[in-house]
């Protein structure tokens, strides 16, 4: 049997985020509903091929909206047309104002083992800004009803680059979730998407420059280690054997398989992506892709994609180019962006800062 990871779009928001471009509708009953049937439909589809599936991820959207036996219906969907591995991550992103006792039962008890929650920060003039429903009261009595309702793998979400931010103000952020007993934080920096509500000067101008931006970024992967989050990923980081497995797999060029509407795969020898359109989603026997590239996980992005991790890439594995990047190291190491150790190439937390500049450089 092939391996694979299994990704589930769930394209439901209560409210959409001023900053975000992820695919996402309005939610009702009657389309999650009908999307649950569709997503299983389209499990049934490829449970033709055998496959043995180690991770499975809801991604979204707000996957915390779909019920317990609508969550249910879709993981034993899973476990009977897929051979499921015993000790398989299951992982649901939440949003902590969808995070009741009783919820967080019905999910681990539908099969989730694995929690991302939306936190985004622990300041709630920080949340205010992002537009959140949510206090950072309420995001931490989410983890720890969450710790409550059997959940031992709890990874929450971390946004730096915010209006007023500071090295302290991000120190407070880490340390109080560090109190509540996590096991993963991906902390990002906030990147105004074109075409969001936040695509304009006046949000813009609030924001930290370039510099107080690197500075909150460098500040950060140091208090991160210094609680014990080791950084495994420009914007990942966890403590030992707590790494997404599921996300791995991406950026590993492993496979997976993606269902809903703009849901992305690497499958069979092909990418893949779903149309971003629920009502064609639920409308279609099966969903409707378009194939993105024939040939996926060449050198390039077999390469860019493992300069992300903090593993590097190891020259031995493609020794066709080694000289070429061999080449450009001596400069990138004396100016603080890559390590160079055992044939493995790997990116300094300075260099992570600056990783789409010198990942092109290296290998382009």
């Amino acid at each position: 049997m092939s391996n694979t990871g299994l990704y589930i779009h769930v394209p439901f928001c209560a409210k959409k985020c001023a900053y975000c471009d992820f695919y996402s509708g309005s939610y009702s009953r009657k389309d999650s509903d009908d999307y649950t049937d569709a997503v299983i439909r389209n499990l049934r589809h490829y449970a033709a091929e055998s496959l043995t599936a180690d991770t499975v991820y809801f991604g979204g959207g707000t996957p915390s909206l779909l019920s317990g036996e609508q969550l249910k219906k879709i993981m034993d969907e899973i476990n009977r047309g897929f051979t499921l591995s015993p000790d398989a991550e299951v992982t649901l992103e939440a949003n902590p104002s969808t995070l009741t006792p009783e919820k967080l039962k019905s999910i681990h008890e539908a099969g989730v083992n694995r929690l991302s929650i939306g936190v985004q920060s622990m300041s709630d003039s920080e949340l205010k800004f992002l537009g959140r429903n949510h206090t950072a009261e309420r995001a931490a009595k989410a983890v720890t009803d969450a710790q409550d309702s059997g959940f031992s793998n709890i990874s929450c979400d971390l946004m730096i680059g915010l209006p007023g931010q500071t090295p302290d103000s991000v120190y407070s952020s880490i340390d109080a979730l560090s109190r509540l007993d996590i096991q993963h934080i991906s902390a990002y920096i906030l990147k105004v998407e074109n075409g969001t509500p936040f695509d304009c000067d006046e949000v813009r101008s609030l924001l930290p420059d370039d510099e107080e931006t690197s500075d909150l970024y460098l500040a950060m992967v140091n208090t991160m280690e210094a609680h014990g989050f080791m950084q495994y990923e420009v914007s990942n980081f966890a403590k030992s054997g707590f790494e997404s497995r599921h996300n791995c797999r991406y950026w590993k060029c492993e496979d997976y398989i993606g269902i809903g509407p703009s849901a992305h795969s690497c499958h069979g020898g092909k990418r893949f992506a779903v149309e971003s359109n629920t009502r064609e989603f639920i409308e279609s026997p099966v969903q409707n892709i378009t194939i993105t590239d024939d040939s996926p996980c060449g050198f390039e992005e077999y390469a860019m994609l493992r300069l992300r991790l903090k593993e590097g890439l190891d020259l031995r594995r493609v020794p066709e180019h080694r000289l070429d990047i061999e080449k450009k190291l001596p400069q990138l190491m004396r100016e603080g962006y890559i390590n160079y150790e055992n044939d493995i190439v790997s990116l300094t937390a300075k260099g992570f800062l600056m990783s789409n500049s010198v990942i092109e450089y290296l290998i382009f």
